[in-house]
């Protein structure tokens, strides 16, 4: 076994060479600060290969706030035992009050499995949840707004055919909603709700969104604390938009103070969300170590040194506790994403971009001699990595992999190139023209088509040689991410120097202010919205957790980008969220 594994390796090209480790700086205690860096724009650096003495840019990225000593001294005891044996008996209690729900008025059923899904819970009882909302497909059910929308979102999100038409019976003979319904705050907010799982054409549930949103900003002074919150809350980012950990760590503090809230479903949901939280911190642990060893932080300087932040990216695409080996997997593509493109974005010249791309293309560790000294150890730490994905995706599953790995770098480095030589010659794209390239270079097809490969399934050739083709489900869903990163980063990004973004492109193209642009860049990633929408309803060679990955993508994008930079700015909103998902547990009492 260890000869073919050698061979293997020989096979694939893997570098048994060794990246330079350093030794570990003893930082300040939990959550300290690093030392900064120098604030000068640009500063002077030698690049041997070339010979030559380069001004280099640099972004005055804060620096990584987050210690790994630390994560390593958190504290979470929920893998025992005793909680394991707790978790098993509670489940089993609320697979039964689901059967019994689903035997008694359809609302109730309806709101226990809201309150089962928003409490993250959703992925332990999806059979049953299943099975008991196609019991209750053909009842006819009370004509509330509230139980009307909500049944519509619930079947739409599992994939249950049901039509926009539903709401019709709520709107007047003029054609508008009727406005006896403006007061009706808890069925504006589940019409509201339902509204974002609509599809390209569906004009009732656009009419429906304009007039929920309108009524709800004026209600919430009316209405009690916890709706107020709940209608507080989706204004600021509607459900179907969330990243479901942090959606289940928020909706947790709030079922707990209603007065009708199951008292097993709670104590359920606060045991499963602090068990999952103990398998994402063993994930973190190791990949800090990853991290440390392959010393690129050390080596690098200039990039974003983000590995906590990345992790968080793989916990929105693949929350569930059993995929440790996909999150571990996308937790290392981020970050050497996110490395790479500082490479390109601020450090390296053109010519510089184009050797790298070169390298990529022909995934040679002989080129290593012809690349500048600071681009070899990125090289080599990229080119190691995805051969051993490779290499572990045949020894488990038979099937080479790389060529389609390869294609998937070679594409994305090439879609820096074209931004790095607009950015070198001045050149402003038009909108469309930046999109056209701008949806592939936020990495997203990449990302999708290694977590296919990285999730616990069979893995078939159809399949891959569908993600080649970027369907639609991988273009929308690397658009959405792609916009929302733009409202969150264009300003920052133009101050330290990039290419225009796509509100600048459009101010550019329209003659239009920077609040319209934005206006226009959000109306793009509403559609964009519709568009995945609908694909969730295309038969494809895709298995259905693939495509929750995908959706989980955008919906990863619009959670970080949703106060700015949540990737390039590790203390603000992305300190409290990788705190109440990775460290802080929830009381059980």
């Amino acid at each position: 076994m260890a000869l073919q594994q050698l061979n293997w390796f020989t096979h694939i090209g893997f570098s048994t060479s060794t990246l330079s480790h350093h030794k570990q700086t003893k930082l300040q205690p939990a959550l300290g600060v690093a030392s900064s860096r120098t604030s000068s724009f640009l500063c002077l650096a030698s690049t041997t290969s070339l010979n030559t003495q380069t001004e280099r840019r640099s972004a005055n990225y804060k620096p990584n706030i987050w210690e790994y000593d630390f994560l390593k001294t958190v504290k979470n005891d929920f893998k025992d035992e005793v909680h394991l044996k707790r978790a098993v008996t509670l489940k089993d209690k609320v697979r039964q009050l689901i059967s019994n729900q689903a035997k008694g008025a359809a609302l109730n059923l309806l709101e226990l499995v809201d309150d089962i899904q928003r409490l993250g819970m959703g992925y332990l009882f999806e059979g049953e949840i299943r099975s008991a909302l196609g019991s209750i497909k053909d009842v006819k059910m009370e004509e509330t707004l509230h139980e009307t929308a909500l049944r519509f979102r619930l079947f739409r999100q599992h994939g249950f055919i049901i039509s926009q038409d539903i709401f019709r019976t709520f709107k007047d003979p003029q054609g508008n909603f009727k406005e006896s319904f403006s007061q009706d705050v808890k069925g504006l907010l589940s019409l509201y709700e339902a509204s974002y799982l609509s599809v390209e054409g569906e004009d009732i549930l656009d009419e429906a969104k304009a007039f929920a949103r309108l009524h709800l900003k004026n209600a919430k002074a009316n209405v009690d604390s916890i709706l107020a919150r709940l209608v507080n809350h989706a204004l600021d980012l509607p459900l179907n938009l969330g990243i479901v950990r942090l959606e289940a760590r928020w909706y947790i503090n709030l079922y707990e103070k209603r007065k009708n809230a199951n008292h097993v479903v709670l104590e359920l949901a606060k045991l499963d969300y602090n068990m999952v939280q103990a398998a994402h911190l063993k994930d973190v642990v190791d990949m800090s170590k990853w991290w440390n060893d392959l010393g690129l932080s050390k080596t690098l300087t200039f990039a974003r040194d983000r590995l906590v932040e990345s992790f968080l990216w793989s916990v929105g695409i693949q929350y569930e506790p059993q995929y440790k080996y996909c999150r571990e997997g996308i937790t290392k593509l981020i970050i050497l994403i996110t490395t790479i493109d500082d490479v390109y974005d601020v450090y390296s010249t053109y010519e510089e971009a184009k050797l790298f791309t070169e390298a990529v293309e022909r995934w040679d560790v002989n080129t290593l001699d012809e690349l500048p000294d600071y681009m070899r150890a990125c090289f080599l730490a990229l080119y190691n990595t995805i051969n051993e994905i490779a290499y572990n995706t045949l020894k488990e599953h038979g099937l080479n992999v790389l060529p389609y790995l390869k294609k998937t770098w070679e594409v994305l480095c090439n879609a820096y190139l074209l931004e790095a030589k607009w950015f070198h010659s001045g050149y402003k794209p038009k909108l469309n023209e930046f999109l056209d390239n701008a949806w592939v270079s936020t990495s997203g097809p990449l990302i999708l088509l290694h977590s296919y490969i990285l999730m616990d399934h069979e893995i078939t050739k159809e399949a891959l040689d569908y993600l080649q083709t970027y369907p639609n489900l991988i273009r929308w869903s690397s658009m959405i991410t792609r916009l929302t990163d733009d409202m969150g980063t264009s300003k920052a990004e133009l101050e330290r120097g990039d290419v225009p973004k796509s509100i600048q492109c459009y101010m550019n193209d329209a003659g239009v202010t920077d609040e319209v642009a934005r206006e226009h860049v959000r109306h793009l990633t509403d559609e964009a919205w519709k568009k995945m929408n609908a694909e969730l309803w295309i038969d494809s060679p895709l298995p259905e957790a693939f495509v929750k990955v995908a959706v989980n993508f955008g919906r990863t994008g619009e959670s970080f980008y949703q106060y700015e930079d949540g990737h390039g700015v590790p203390d603000g909103e992305t300190r409290g969220r990788v705190l109440s998902l990775l460290v802080d547990t929830v009381p059980l009492v």
